[in-house]
C-alpha cells in the first residue's frame, strides 16, 4: 500500500508571520494536528500540536508568536509512492506524527500516524496482525525509554 491512498490531499497551510494563535484556531477548525507552513507554493515549515504545547509551555503569548519562530524548518517529506511500512518507519526513526507529501516538488498532501492507525485497525483482522503490533510497539516504548535515558523529553 502506498502514501498517495491514504494521504489527506487537502492538507491545511498557512503562512510563516500568522500568529501562534491564529494557527491553533485553524488547527481546531478543522480538526488536524499540524498546518504546513508555506510561502507562494514552497514548503517552507511545519507547526504541530507539540510546537504550540512547548510554546505555552515555556511562556510564550500566543497572540504574540508568530509561527516561524516556532515551526520547524527542516521538514521530512516522502512522496506518493512511499510505501506506509517505509512511511511509518521515518516517523518512528524521527519521532515526528505529519509527514509532508511532495511530488514533482509541490505539495499534495501529507499522511499522520493516525492515517496509519486506521490502517493498521482494519489490518487486525489479519493472521499475525496483533503479534506484529505488540513487537512493534515495544520497539517503540524501547526507543522512547533510550531517549529518556538521553535526556531527550520529545
Amino acid at each position: 500500500m502506498r502514501v498517495s491512498e491514504i494521504m489527506t490531499k487537502a492538507a491545511v497551510t498557512d503562512q510563516s508571520d500568522d500568529t501562534l494563535a491564529e494557527a491553533a484556531r485553524k488547527m481546531w477548525k478543522q480538526q488536524t494536528g499540524s498546518l504546513l507552513v508555506i510561502d507562494g507554493d514552497d514548503l517552507v515549515g511545519i507547526l504541530t500540536e507539540r510546537d504550540i504545547l512547548k510554546a505555552v509551555a515555556t511562556g510564550s503569548r500566543l497572540e504574540e508568536t508568530r509561527i516561524s519562530e516556532v515551526m520547524s524548518k527542516d521538514v521530512v517529506t516522502v512522496g506518493p509512492q512511499t510505501s506506509l511500512r517505509e512511511a511509518a518507519k521515518v516517523m518512528a526513526d524521527r519521532w515526528i506524527r505529519h509527514l509532508p507529501v511532495i511530488d514533482g516538488g509541490q505539495l499534495v498532501g501529507v499522511i499522520s500516524q493516525r492515517d496509519l492507525a486506521g490502517v493498521l485497525a482494519g489490518a487486525l483482522n489479519e493472521p499475525d496482525a496483533l503479534t506484529a503490533l505488540v513487537e512493534a510497539s515495544e520497539l517503540v516504548r524501547e526507543r522512547r525509554l533510550k531517549r529518556i535515558e538521553h535526556g531527550a523529553w520529545d
